[in-house]
């Protein structure tokens, strides 16, 4: 695929950010945007979100049944 480059403009805070986030990953500032983005667009994410949620709705009163409401808030 071909790539397009892009220039964008960040505070000094938000670039060192993103540098030391890209290190500890492994990769390149370039692909952690990259990877980013595509996660903040992607519809995997979402789907699972919302099936998640829909999940959660259905089988709630199962849950609460189950393990009470006592543990709500707690992790």
């Amino acid at each position: 695929m071909a790539k397009t480059q892009l220039n964008v403009r960040v505070d000094e805070t938000t670039a060192e950010a993103a540098r030391q986030r890209a290190l500890q990953r492994g990769m390149s500032v370039n692909r952690y945007i990259e990877e980013l983005v595509k996660q903040d667009a992607g519809e995997v994410g979402r789907t699972f979100v919302e099936a998640a949620s829909d999940f959660m709705k259905q089988y709630e009163s199962v849950f609460a049944e189950e393990f009470g409401t006592e543990h709500e808030g707690k992790r």
